[in-house]
């Protein structure tokens, strides 16, 4: 059974940092692309950064230079650390895993931006 567990989610200031977590079981998250993605009130989920199982990573310009995508192949994890926060950020964040043949989702952590 696959399962992708996401955690670090919170409310954090403007500006602030959060690092989120997506802990992969019954796979192996270096043969798979790795995904975080977002998707707020009202909104489509959107696609914040990517990992490829070739190691090479993506990010929309909307979060480019603040977010960056890591994987820890030995922990058979992924992380998003996600700098300088805006209020735009907030949303539920999803960790996806995907290849040719599979797709799997994360049941999704809040992230909310506030002061």
């Amino acid at each position: 059974q696959v399962q992708l567990v996401e955690s670090g989610g919170g409310l954090v200031q403007p500006g602030g940092s959060l690092r989120l977590s997506c802990a992969a079981s019954g796979i192996v998250v270096s043969i798979y692309n790795m995904g975080w993605y977002r998707q707020a009130p009202g909104q489509q989920r959107e696609l914040v950064a990517r990992i490829t199982s070739s190691g090479n990573t993506n990010y929309p310009d909307s979060v480019k230079g603040r977010f960056t995508i890591s994987r820890d192949n030995a922990k058979n994890m992924v992380y998003l650390q996600s700098n300088n926060l805006k209020p735009e950020d907030t949303a539920v964040y999803y960790c996806r895993a995907s290849s040719n043949l599979k797709n799997y989702w994360g049941q999704g952590t809040q992230v909310t931006v506030s002061s």
